[in-house]
């Protein structure tokens, strides 16, 4: 079994570095984040580190990488409040990938790829119509991580649109029903299907376990 402690890290060449790290921790989700500039330019770009933070109220995070050069994103959010979640699946993979370019904030990834703009209900942040999963979302808060200089920004669900199959009697999504997509690293993508779901877990009566 190959080994690597901190040592190893610090001198290991910087992309291999990267891609260890970035894949080591497992499958990640794969989101596409919409915003609007104040001015009206849409923007749309991948994330691979959104995150649930609880359900009452209904809060996602996601990470930022460090400000210290211009994160379309995050400016967008911080002018308007508010931004989109959109889930990837099977068919917009090369399109979604291609969101990580860096282009100019005059320039909207919608404008370069054949992602669609959607917007629903006067939200003012866009919506990727191919999506099977879409979320409107507004700024809660942020918090800065002092270890490595990125932030982690929260925004609570204000609407929720599901695909039709998706959506099961208990409120479970099914996001292998869409061939929604999983993130391994930086630039591997899986489609993880579902196996099974498993009950509640309470703690069993050790007084009957065996000894």
């Amino acid at each position: 079994m190959p080994h690597f402690s901190t040592n190893d890290f610090n001198n290991m060449h910087h992309v291999y570095r990267i891609n260890l790290i970035n894949s080591c921790s497992g499958f990640k989700s794969a989101n596409l984040i919409g915003t609007k500039s104040s001015s009206g330019i849409s923007n749309v770009a991948i994330f691979s580190s959104v995150t649930h933070i609880g359900s009452d109220p209904a809060l996602l995070g996601f990470f930022l990488r460090p400000t210290t050069v211009v994160r379309n994103s995050y400016d967008n959010i911080k002018e308007t409040g508010c931004f989109t979640i959109n889930h990837i699946h099977e068919s917009i993979l090369k399109d979604a990938h291609h969101t990580s370019a860096k282009y100019d904030s005059q320039i909207s990834e919608f404008d370069v790829t054949q992602l669609t703009e959607d917007y629903k209900n006067g939200f003012y942040a866009p919506f990727v119509k191919q999506s099977p999963v879409q979320m409107a979302m507004t700024y809660v808060e942020e918090y800065p991580i002092k270890a490595n200089g990125t932030i982690l920004l929260i925004g609570v669900i204000k609407d929720l649109y599901i695909q039709d199959n998706l959506l099961e009697k208990d409120g479970f999504v099914n996001l292998s029903e869409a061939n929604v997509a999983a993130i391994n690293g930086l630039d591997g993508y899986a489609l993880p299907k579902l196996k099974t779901r498993l009950a509640y877990q309470r703690p069993k009566d050790l007084s009957t376990l065996k000894t």
